[in-house]
């Protein structure tokens, strides 16, 4: 018998790597599916070769396993701060698929959850555990870029009829805005290098002439932020732009630049050009391109470890108020001060 069982609510695509990555990992096993069809858990959790796991069709049932420890959310957006309350409040350790909510109000009824139950959390900006990420954190570590006082992390992906979660993510209740439903991991990249307190954001944002994938909010944002150490940064993001996934990172500092997988570097003697270094690049919007089995080896340390995950919510809250703001200063014309 494995340490700690884990319990998934969903069973849509990323579900899947959930399912992978905690079968994998020598401390977890997946016990429990939920689904609204049972005989949609069963078939997922077979698909998977997850032999030890209970399909469900109603949450209340999973979360009173008590052989469950961790429970997975990675439904649609507007159902994760219900799901995560009611998780909370079970007892059980949290990973919650972005975004956490779609309004502040919903942000601080799961923060206050997770606060009274004291679980553990993590949410899956799996791109933290992304080998460039990793890199240019070693890069900031080491001081190669020295002070940064300009950066830019953009998030560029088409999603239109012929990706997964399409018909339910046009939708303004369920999608949110173009940050809220997939640019807040660009959101997140800039937070995560960066380092410092937003204290200000402004935004604008717009649909293309036709809107041509029918989005019911404006799926391009430009997103201009202060932070309190003097940085400035800038989020662009679209989700109907015709072209290949592309997400870029650039980051200024006193001392050099990176640009994706480049850096030029005062500390390097001699350099004449941009040094390339090979890694990993998130250019991809395939969920099996990305780390989880890296995020679930990170969370599972944490909660045998009793330490806080660096993704936990109260730091991905820093994140969504970020894309709360951008959302209300486009709307009303105005920059917005942080916290909210």
């Amino acid at each position: 018998m494995k340490d700690l069982g884990v319990g998934i609510i969903g069973t849509g695509w990323v579900s899947g790597e959930y399912i992978r990555a905690f079968e994998a990992n020598p401390h977890t096993e997946v016990r429990g599916l939920v689904s609204r069809d049972r005989a949609r858990a069963q078939a997922k959790a077979e698909a998977f070769h997850a032999t030890h796991c209970h399909a469900y069709d109603r949450l209340e049932e999973m979360l009173a396993d008590s052989s469950i420890q961790i429970v997975v959310i990675c439904t649609p957006h507007n159902l994760h701060v219900e799901q995560g309350v009611a998780a909370a409040q079970a007892g059980k350790h949290l990973v919650l698929e972005k975004p956490v909510a779609l309004d502040l109000e919903g942000l601080r009824k799961l923060q206050a959850a997770v606060r009274a139950a004291k679980v553990k959390t993590v949410v899956s900006f799996v791109l933290r555990w992304n080998p460039l990420f990793e890199m240019i954190k070693t890069f900031l570590a080491d001081g190669l870029l020295g002070n940064l006082f300009l950066a830019e992390v953009d998030y560029f992906h088409g999603i239109g009829p012929w990706y997964g979660q399409y018909d339910w993510n046009i939708k303004k209740e369920i999608g949110g805005s173009s940050l809220l439903t997939a640019g807040c991991h660009a959101v997140d990249g800039l937070h995560w290098f960066v380092n410092s307190l937003p204290v200000e954001v402004c935004a604008y944002g717009n649909f293309s002439r036709q809107n041509p994938l029918h989005y019911e909010y404006e799926p391009n944002s430009m997103t201009l932020v202060k932070f309190a150490d003097g940085a400035i940064g800038k989020i662009a993001s679209s989700i109907e732009c015709v072209q290949p996934y592309i997400f870029n990172v650039e980051l200024f500092g006193d001392q050099g630049t990176v640009c994706n997988n480049q850096i030029f570097s005062k500390h390097w003697k001699g350099q004449k050009g941009w040094a390339t270094f090979p890694t990993v690049l998130p250019d991809s919007g395939d969920v099996t391109h990305h780390p989880f089995s890296d995020e679930v080896r990170h969370f599972v340390e944490c909660i045998l470890t009793n330490r806080e995950s660096h993704a936990n919510l109260e730091d991905a809250a820093v994140t969504h108020e970020i894309c709360f703001a951008s959302e209300l200063s486009a709307r009303e014309g105005r920059p917005v001060k942080l916290p909210l």
